[in-house]
């Protein structure tokens, strides 16, 4: 078996179980899920029934690249929705099943251990292992991915102190130049924090100068308040850079659309790298049913469900933050479905003890910030925190809020 397997964390949901292993829920509630970002909403009924009438294609083999009416309409969407000139179909966009097996196949494909021809990195850096820098804290497929790949995390602290989103500035030039994939998560899991176009362009310079892959996990994109966020591919087109070189997007259609069982997504930007990820797609054998591209086509095409569903988003959000704001330290996010909450002081900022007690005296699951999080230096920024995803239904919500205040007022 591969080494490194032995180096994996366990999954934060797995760390979950192992705490609560010996704890008992409160029997007179009924349970109420808020510790998985598993959307609840309804998936749209057309995109089903495009679904269901196409079921005949099963039996055809899928190619790897999709089908061109699939690649032309989510070329058209970034179009659109990122205010891009032009993005090539064939070569610039490619279908994937789910962002999450993307981003670890991506990650596998990008790393490159042979640096003796990378000009950018310096004799002391080629010696040591390549670095793939994070946020802190992160999607863990970010670090397992690069651990399977043979790298080494770098982690960048998102704290209050820094908006959540990680500041990238305080980054040594040392760890830049071993560098060679920079993962971002904008809209940000687990802080909902988004990067600005000066952000972008920092790292977008950093890119040019260092010679790293900028990878953005945008699949919160949809689900905002009043301004779409800013995507990395609209900074590269606003500085000019429509070639969108070194610089790679993910979409899904799991949050945008209520569809994560669909398993729909893509990735988007620079064709070089793309015409790579390709070739190590097609010997993977990771290829999108034929029957999912059509149904994603139809979610793609369709905007008006996307704004239901973000307004389902902001009627809780504005639930919880009416009845639990002056009870609990409640921040907005920029965008997404997640609260990042500070944990209460009656449980001395404990993020496991409160998970606990939500679990055995109101039947709610959420997670515990420090399994989303690593500890560097003495530091672990997820400590302290809990996060709580609004994906129950209003109705929920309002039984969540209430079993919460009795909790916070016991």
């Amino acid at each position: 078996m591969n080494h490194n397997l032995a180096h994996l964390h366990p999954y934060p949901f797995a760390k979950m179980a192992t705490l609560l292993a010996d704890s008992i829920p409160a029997d007179s509630y009924s349970e109420i899920k808020l510790g998985i970002g598993e959307p609840k909403h309804e998936p749209p009924a057309f995109v089903l029934d495009v679904l269901r009438e196409n079921l005949d294609k099963i039996s055809r083999y899928p190619t790897t690249n999709g089908m061109f009416e699939l690649r032309q309409t989510i070329a058209h969407w970034l179009e659109k929705r990122f205010f891009l000139s032009h993005v090539d179909a064939n070569t610039q966009v490619l279908p994937v099943m789910g962002t999450r097996e993307a981003i670890f196949s991506f990650v596998q494909a990008v790393i490159n251990h042979d640096t003796a021809d990378n000009e950018s990195t310096s004799s002391s850096a080629s010696n040591a292992s390549p670095l793939v820098v994070m946020p802190n804290p992160f999607y863990q497929i970010y670090e397992g991915a690069a651990i399977l790949a043979q790298a080494t995390p770098h982690f960048v602290p998102c704290t209050l102190d820094n908006d959540f989103k990680g500041d990238y500035r305080a980054v040594p030039k040392d760890v830049w130049a071993r560098t060679q994939l920079v993962f971002v998560c904008s809209p940000n899991n687990p802080t909902g924090s988004v990067m600005t176009m000066e952000d972008w362009e920092y790292l977008i310079r950093l890119s040019d100068q260092y010679g790293f892959v900028i990878a953005s996990d945008e699949c919160y994109s949809e689900l905002y308040f009043d301004t779409a966020p800013i995507g990395l591919l609209q900074a590269c087109a606003a500085l000019g850079r429509r070639n969108f070189k070194n610089c790679i997007v993910f979409h899904s259609l799991s949050k945008r659309s209520n569809l994560p069982g669909l398993r729909s997504g893509f990735v988007a930007g620079d064709a070089k790298i793309l015409q790579s990820y390709l070739q190590y797609r097609t010997y993977q054998g990771c290829a999108m049913p034929i029957p999912h591209q059509l149904a994603s086509i139809a979610a793609w095409q369709d905007e008006k469900h996307v704004a239901h569903n973000r307004a389902l988003y902001q009627e809780k959000f504005a639930l919880w933050m009416s009845e639990l704001g002056e009870l609990l330290d409640l921040r907005m996010p920029e965008a997404g479905f997640y609260f990042w909450i500070k944990v209460p002081e009656p449980f001395d900022g404990d993020d496991e003890v409160f998970v606990k007690a939500l679990y055995e005296q109101a039947n709610i699951h959420a997670l515990a910030g420090r399994y989303l999080s690593r500890e560097v230096d003495g530091n672990n920024p997820g400590k302290g925190y809990v996060r709580v995803a609004l994906v129950a239904s209003v109705e929920e919500s309002r039984e969540a809020i209430s079993r919460i205040r009795k909790l916070l007022a016991a």
